[in-house]
């Protein structure tokens, strides 16, 4: 068996990450009968099928994904090589990916982030805001160092380096009837109003799923969308409520624009905040940096 060509290995992740020859073709500039050329190449030198090709696109074989892994874990280690050198010389260099869930925006943007780009001028971020399920992804195959989400699934590749408890609340206009009564609200007393919830993809949605699970109801919502700050208008507006952390409704809450009422429920005053990264990969200075940079605003940003 040959030596493994590393340009057409950056092919095929690049297929597959991205989930089709064409958009691979696109994002690297060239045709994509030569993406599908070098793959072919790369099958027959692995001696090997790499990928299963459908109609939606491709997906790798299981030696398609063993190439990936490898691929994967040699960026990795040629990137801590280079850090290794650039520490040699002071973090005067070096790139950062960082994953997060909308609700975190706020607060990263107006104090973490800032802080932190004071301190190592010299260091580029890119920041990619999703759902709970794109984020974990890309933490799990290197397209992000760091990841904050909230309440994300037990995943066997993750790792949490802070943890902060954060109850998910009824987030309601001013004089809502449910305000008068004083105390936790029972999830069965929301169901007679207009909820807006976030789409499947989020970890708030996904916990408030368990906790319907566990009561043997089903909310209907009014609105389903895909952003904190739509939910947010839903509640203003007074088309209804929903369901959201106190951290996100921060600014809205100091306004007085909205009122955030206790849920009755272990389950949804079990919703957590985790910074995270792929369980095994070894951080470089800079992203490094920034991990316990996030340490310190979480454990400020839980008080």
């Amino acid at each position: 068996m040959k030596e493994i060509n590393a340009k057409r290995l950056t092919y095929l992740y690049e297929a597959v990450s991205l989930g089709s020859i064409r958009a691979a073709a696109d994002k690297l500039d060239v045709a994509p009968s030569a993406i599908s050329r070098q793959i072919t190449q790369l099958e027959e030198e692995m001696a090997c099928l790499l990928i299963e090709r459908h109609r939606k696109g491709v997906r790798p074989t299981e030696a398609g994904q063993l190439l990936l892994r490898y691929y994967r874990e040699a960026t990795s280690n040629e990137e801590a090589c280079l850090s290794e050198l650039q520490a040699l010389r002071g973090l005067k260099s070096g790139h950062i990916s960082l994953a997060i869930g909308e609700g975190f925006i706020g607060d990263i943007m107006s104090k973490a982030l800032p802080q932190f780009q004071a301190a190592y001028p010299d260091l580029t971020l890119s920041v990619h805001m999703g759902g709970s399920n794109d984020l974990i992804r890309r933490i799990e195959e290197d397209e992000a160092h760091i990841g904050v989400l909230f309440h994300p699934p037990h995943h066997q590749k993750l790792r949490s380096h802070e943890i902060s408890s954060h109850p998910l609340c009824l987030i309601v206009p001013p004089e809502h009837p449910l305000i008068s009564l004083n105390r936790p609200i029972q999830l069965e007393e929301i169901m007679p109003y207009s909820i807006a919830l976030q789409e499947t993809e989020f970890g708030v949605r996904q916990l408030i799923s368990v906790a319907e699970f566990k009561h043997r109801i089903k909310f209907t919502p009014s609105m389903t969308v895909n952003s904190f700050s739509l939910l947010k208008e839903f509640v203003r507006s007074n088309m209804g409520v929903t369901i959201l952390p106190d951290f996100v409704v921060r600014r809205e809450l100091e306004d007085k624009l909205v009122v955030s009422l206790p849920i009755a429920d272990p389950i949804l005053t079990s919703g957590e905040v985790h910074i995270v990264t792929r369980l095994g990969r070894q951080l470089t200075e800079a992203p490094l940096a920034l991990l316990k940079h996030l340490q310190l605003w979480m454990r400020d940003f839980h008080s």
